[in-house]
């Protein structure tokens, strides 16, 4: 089975290398409790592997035997640009290695069609501020489900993308959709996810979403994994819990571990050196 790294060295060591090329995983977090990093690990990481040999052998050592590199790495959000986004990982990571991988990082802002049916000033979001002519052509809702789905079909194939955040695009203001759209949009994506070899992360924030809204989603991706605050003990300490997952949690359940401690250190999210929760 080919596989794809995550980016998290100890993570991609004990499922094998990384999921199986073709999956779509559910990053589902808490507010702080490490989805968001894991996002920044991933891309900046697999990104660096095509940047700087030895920076990637630092921060993260070797690939496992039959891993496929992404041959690209896209990171995508609709409601945040590239200069957010660079500078909120550094402060996640080392800037040598943010420096460095950056620059094989394809940024995809679709500010533009999300916000443009909202009361949001063009001025906010857009370089050039667009005509109030013009809003209701390139700003309904209905074009950011098609700017997301042209992106995808052009650039996920062989690739990693990572979207930030599908949550968005269940809250925004001034959608004809609803979150039953977005759940159909997400089992069309792991279908196709499947011919095109790639991996693609899915970001989602807990809090907006109920129970149902959470397993919905769940059960549209090939994997979840949860990012939660474990409040047990003395200390408040960030987890990550590995859900149903196709071609990993078998392996995981081999060693008994399905739940992990995690730190934020100088390579980003990780899970070494930490307590595994048995």
């Amino acid at each position: 089975m080919e596989r794809m790294p995550l980016g998290i060295s100890e993570l991609d060591s004990i499922v094998g290398g990384g999921p199986p090329t073709g999956s779509v995983v559910l990053l589902a977090g808490d507010s702080g409790a490490g989805a968001r990093e894991f996002c920044y690990t991933s891309a900046a990481t697999n990104a660096l592997a095509h940047a700087d040999d030895e920076l990637f052998e630092l921060y993260y050592g070797s690939l496992a035997d039959d891993v496929t590199l992404p041959e690209e790495v896209h990171y995508l959000s609709f409601t945040r640009d590239r200069p957010a986004i660079e500078s909120e990982m550094t402060f996640v990571m080392e800037s040598a290695m943010i420096e460095a991988a950056v620059e094989r990082i394809e940024f995809a802002d679709l500010s533009g069609e999300y916000f443009g049916l909202t009361p949001v000033p063009s001025e906010w979001y857009a370089e050039t501020p667009a005509e109030i002519t013009s809003l209701a052509d390139r700003g309904s809702r209905r074009d950011v489900y098609d700017a997301l789905g042209s992106y995808l079909s052009e650039h996920a194939a062989g690739n990693l993308v990572v979207i930030d955040s599908i949550t968005d695009l269940a809250a925004g203001a001034g959608s004809e959709y609803g979150f039953a759209d977005l759940s159909m949009m997400l089992r069309g994506l792991t279908r196709v996810a499947h011919r095109w070899n790639g991996l693609v992360l899915l970001l989602a924030s807990v809090e907006p979403l109920d129970s149902t809204e959470l397993g919905t989603l769940k059960s549209a991706a090939d994997g979840t994994l949860r990012f939660a605050w474990d409040t047990g003990g003395s200390q408040r300490a960030r987890t990550l819990v590995v859900e149903q997952f196709r071609g990993v949690l078998s392996r995981l359940r081999e060693e008994n571990v399905v739940r992990f401690e995690t730190e934020i250190r100088d390579a980003g999210f990780d899970i070494s050196n930490v307590r595994k929760i048995r």
